[in-house]
């Protein structure tokens, strides 16, 4: 039903602020949990027609009012991570809780996004693995999203020691001449509007999903040749990556060893195929947005 509401979590973050507009741009109804209406990006969202709710995963009891009326839900992953890698218990409580009133509300079809994994074994995915087996336990029509890294991560602070871009080079874990998948968010949020769109044939799936697989290097020069603004990568060493924290050093060296995402860009083109390489992303808005994010203030 094109007319049910639609309960999109992380409303105001990137995945779910992805989500929240693409749905609202095909004309579905949408309820946006968010804990601040006040917020900028939450008066954003009430602006191009959604409805705000506040709320928190964190305080249960006021789920059930923001699933009222609701027919389907988008959730985000509710990780907290700190110095010490991800609190995978804190973790698995927000997602079940969601769960949880979700099925108590009657609601019968939630997506949920997390985060791609090299494996099962990769860094902080131990709470991500029990909340997509709760989901598919507890709701009919489920649907688990596993987004790779996003494009959008070159607009991230590069002055700390991970990822963004500063002084011309981009800094990350991976190897510099090995595929590196990305995905924009926009066909995240394409993904979840084709869920929302058929319920049945997407139940009980899991998509890995990535749009391009370009080597670091290949990916410097790709922003290089857009912006016209001289970018290098550099791999963080082993030091530097322990000293961003445990989760960081483990997986570097799970890279290093062969261990990355491996999702199937072509079959996933064939579901939607639109699905965008990282030069129709610089091309459609990352590279304006890159020379923004790098001008002098």
């Amino acid at each position: 039903m094109t007319d049910s509401l639609i309960l999109v979590t992380g409303a105001t973050g990137r995945q779910g602020g992805a989500t929240a507009r693409r749905l609202l741009a095909s004309g579905r109804p949408v309820r946006a949990l968010v804990r601040d209406p006040a917020a900028p990006a939450a008066a954003a969202l009430a602006a191009a027609g959604a409805q705000l709710v506040r709320g928190d995963f964190d305080d249960p009891a006021g789920l059930p009012a923001a699933l009222d009326g609701v027919t389907a839900v988008f959730g985000v992953p509710p990780a907290l991570y700190t110095p010490s890698g991800t609190d995978t218990a804190l973790e698995v409580a927000r997602g079940r809780a969601l769960i949880d009133a979700a099925a108590a509300a009657g609601v019968e079809q939630v997506v949920f996004s997390t985060v791609a994994g090299a494996s099962t074994a990769s860094p902080g995915m131990a709470g991500k693995a029990m909340i997509q087996q709760y989901l598919h336990e507890r709701i009919r029509l489920s649907t688990v999203l596993r987004p790779v890294r996003f494009m959008t991560n070159y607009l991230s602070d590069g002055r700390f020691a991970l990822d963004g871009l500063a002084d011309g080079v981009h800094r990350h874990l991976f190897p510099p001449d090995r595929p590196m998948q990305l995905i924009a968010l926009e066909d995240i949020a394409e993904f979840a509007a084709l869920a929302f769109a058929e319920p049945e044939r997407f139940a009980g799936r899991t998509l890995e999903l990535a749009g391009d697989q370009p080597t670091p290097v290949e990916a410097a020069a790709a922003i290089t040749a857009a912006t016209g603004i001289p970018i290098r990568y550099e791999q963080i060493s082993e030091d530097e990556a322990a000293a961003v924290g445990p989760e960081v050093a483990q997986t570097r060296k799970r890279w290093i060893a062969g261990h990355r995402w491996r999702a199937d860009v072509e079959a996933l083109r064939v579901i939607h195929p639109g699905l965008r390489t990282f030069a129709d992303w610089l091309t459609e808005s990352g590279a304006a947005a890159i020379r923004a994010h790098l001008a002098p203030s």
